[in-house]
């Protein structure tokens, strides 16, 4: 089959596309023929190579998967069918560890994303445990069906667990036009919250207001804590949802109210940043860390799109033999939404 791989760590020169075996399966595991496969920014920290995260090389990058059941593995258990569309999630748990058992699967001790600690969806078949597998949500394009899962679980897990949003809440989200940005800015709108996102070029603006947001901050040239609290007031605020990290890390803080809460998932712009202890805890400020979410939280967060309340975004497609091209848009911050890759056999 094809698959781009990197076989040492690098830039996404390291990236090819080359032929590989299809993988074998084993008890337990079916074999996806891979329609879609959607990029995230962990694909890019995986390809640089992160010291505390070791992956054995040749790999396969891809978390966020649709396509088509392909083959079940000896003695496998498999509640979809061969030929039926699936989609993947994306968090591999071991399901009887006492995280697992009490609902909590992403606490797991070997909790695992597939794209990470297995090979991933840069390919044209993926294999993963049967357990992973969901149904394809009836109405969206196997595009529109990758570009959801990873995402999806991981608003739903900050705006709703974690940030415990309210309605009437004001929401505060940070880079409106990426995966997560834009998923969280659906779903704090279907909790009935006045939903604020940044964005860096003027382009984005009607885009993520499309989407729900009742203010468009744009970062590049607007004080962002300055128009957060003359839209509020003066008041700030109540809860901030980030995944930029060090270069914005101050600008959320401030523009918190008093009691205000602030969920981070991911540090794309650096993981080191100051903190002022002091205005924490005299502001009662609360700081979550997210990590994505529940197997649980993905089917919740599911049912919005199902029922067509919320979309998917999807920013452009690629074909797989351009993963290349397709990581460097992503480093460019050109894209709003998620960016596709479609392995060439499955192109329409």
């Amino acid at each position: 089959m094809k698959a781009v791989t990197f076989h040492q760590h690098g830039g996404p020169e390291q990236l090819t596309c080359e032929d590989v075996p299809v993988p074998s399966l084993e008890a337990g595991e079916v074999l996806v023929r891979v329609r879609a496969c959607a990029l995230n920014h962990l694909d890019i920290w995986i390809r640089q190579g992160i010291p505390t995260y070791s992956i054995p090389l040749p790999h396969i990058s891809g978390c966020d998967v649709s396509g088509v059941v392909e083959q079940i593995g000896e003695g496998t258990d498999a509640a979809y069918p061969i030929g039926q569309s699936v989609v993947i999630s994306p968090g591999i748990s071991c399901w009887q560890c006492e995280a697992c058992l009490a609902g909590k699967d992403n606490f797991c001790p070997t909790y695992h994303l597939v794209g990470a600690g297995v090979h991933g969806g840069y390919a044209e078949y993926v294999k993963v445990p049967a357990r992973n597998l969901l149904p394809m949500p009836p109405g969206l394009t196997f595009e529109q069906a990758a570009a959801y899962p990873l995402v999806s679980v991981t608003a739903w897990h900050m705006v709703k667990t974690l940030g415990d949003i309210q309605p009437g809440e004001t929401v505060l989200v940070m880079g409106a036009g990426s995966g997560v940005g834009s998923m969280a800015i659906q779903l704090a709108r279907r909790l009935e919250a006045r939903v604020i996102g940044t964005v860096g070029t003027d382009d984005k603006i009607e885009k993520a207001q499309a989407i729900g947001a009742a203010l468009v901050i744009n970062h590049a040239r607007e004080d962002v804590t300055q128009r957060v609290l003359t839209f509020t007031d003066g008041r700030g605020a109540d809860v901030v949802i980030e995944h930029i990290g060090q270069a914005v890390w101050d600008q959320c803080l401030r523009s918190l109210t008093r009691g205000g809460r602030l969920i981070t998932c991911g540090a794309t712009s650096g993981p080191e940043s100051p903190l002022d202890m002091r205005y924490v805890y005299s502001r009662q400020l609360t700081i979550r860390g997210s990590y994505m979410g529940t197997r649980a939280e993905l089917l919740e967060a599911g049912r919005f799109i199902e029922a067509g309340t919320v979309h998917p975004v999807v920013d452009s497609v690629f074909p797989l033999s351009e993963a290349r091209q397709a990581q460097e848009r992503m480093l460019s911050r050109k894209m709003f939404g998620k960016i596709i890759l479609v392995p060439e056999a499955s192109e329409s």
